[in-house]
């Protein structure tokens, strides 16, 4: 029986996105090809309100969590981490041999806006790496107050992570005044995994014709040259992007103001519920919209839970990490609706009070 994803990805394809995944193969130089990246593309901007490039990447976010430090890092980069894929970015920062510091608070809170002042007020660094929505923790840190203060610093980059977040709520890129914006679509967008998005700022662009060593697969100039093409510079996934298409013209069906409330509603409900019969992991106010972290106060046999919750058709995720055990992950995004979680929750009390 399979079951369905309440995970934090990847999360739940329902049958259109499959059946849009089978439409009969193209060649990537087609003009066929060409029509569909120039239908997506400009989908995707009004998604996250720009009017600049958006890049469609064959890989996982980490290839654009790369790219983004070889392409728009020339003096020093401050990772600001908060849980396990923040800490990532400061990992692959060293590891292309980019000078970099870091800046870690305890799992379970934000990263706030007076500890990005702190830092940059330093004037040591071109570029902040961002976590928006730590899908570890589920904690979402306030993008708002954070790029307020980054706009005082014009020469900084901003690289914002919102692989768990794009998709689940309201992203202006514009407005933020983001430098690049990066999101996988095995999270909110509830589609197979293998495809990630990548916009990018007239900044990022130029800091890409002048950088050093940034590579050769995620050369941002290189994608700007397809692009303008309506293309990739090597051999996308054609089949996630007519899906991708297809979902995209799902969420203007419904209309985004519908989507993000839909988001909202299923996360309120479920904080509510673990406030009354558990308690929240992250601080007071910084729960996140796509996915809610638990604490399991009381000590639940994980593992069992997710062999009764088979039997019903789904399944939930441990604790990240060292959390396992400790917390409880409920993913409540993409196609999920608030009879689902409903429904799931109902469940989970049953194995409660069994």
């Amino acid at each position: 029986m399979h079951k369905k994803l309440f995970i934090p990805g990847p999360t739940e394809v329902i049958e259109d996105s499959l059946k849009a995944m089978g439409t009969p193969m193209v060649g990537h130089r087609m003009k066929e090809y060409a029509t569909l990246h120039g239908n997506v593309t400009t989908k995707l901007k009004k998604l996250l309100h720009t009017d600049g490039m958006v890049f469609l990447g064959t890989c996982s976010s980490t290839g654009w969590m790369e790219g983004a430090v070889q392409n728009c890092v020339h003096k020093r980069c401050i990772n600001f981490i908060n849980g396990a894929f923040s800490k990532r970015w400061h990992e692959i920062t060293l590891a292309n041999n980019i000078e970099a510091d870091k800046i870690e608070v305890e799992w379970g809170k934000p990263i706030t806006a007076k500890i990005v002042e702190e830092a940059l007020s330093t004037g040591k660094y071109d570029a902040v790496t961002f976590v928006h929505n730590e899908t570890s923790t589920g904690v979402m840190s306030p993008i708002d107050e954070i790029a307020t203060v980054i706009k005082k610093y014009p020469d900084v980059a901003f690289l914002v992570d919102s692989v768990s977040s794009m998709a689940g709520l309201d992203l202006n890129f514009k407005d933020l005044g983001i430098d690049v914006l990066l999101a996988g679509v095995q999270k909110a967008f509830g589609l197979p995994a293998g495809l990630a998005v990548c916009a990018v700022s007239d900044k990022a662009m130029e800091r890409s014709r002048t950088a050093p060593h940034k590579g050769f697969y995620f050369d941002f100039v290189q994608f700007e040259k397809y692009d303008k093409k309506n293309n990739t510079p090597s051999t996308p996934c054609i089949s996630q992007i007519y899906a991708l298409d297809q979902k995209l013209e799902s969420f203007f069906g419904e209309t985004l103001e519908k989507r993000y409330a839909r988001h909202l509603e299923m996360a309120t409900y479920v904080r509510n519920w673990a406030k009354e019969n558990f308690s929240m992991y992250p601080d007071e106010g910084y729960a996140s919209v796509t996915l809610s972290t638990i604490n399991n106060t009381k000590e639940m046999d994980i593992p069992k839970l997710n062999e009764f919750l088979a039997e019903k058709g789904a399944v939930i995720a441990n604790g990240y990490g060292n959390l396992k055990g400790k917390t409880f992950r409920i993913a409540h995004m993409a196609d999920c609706t608030i009879e689902d979680i409903k429904e799931l929750i109902s469940w989970i009390d049953e194995f409660r009070n069994q």
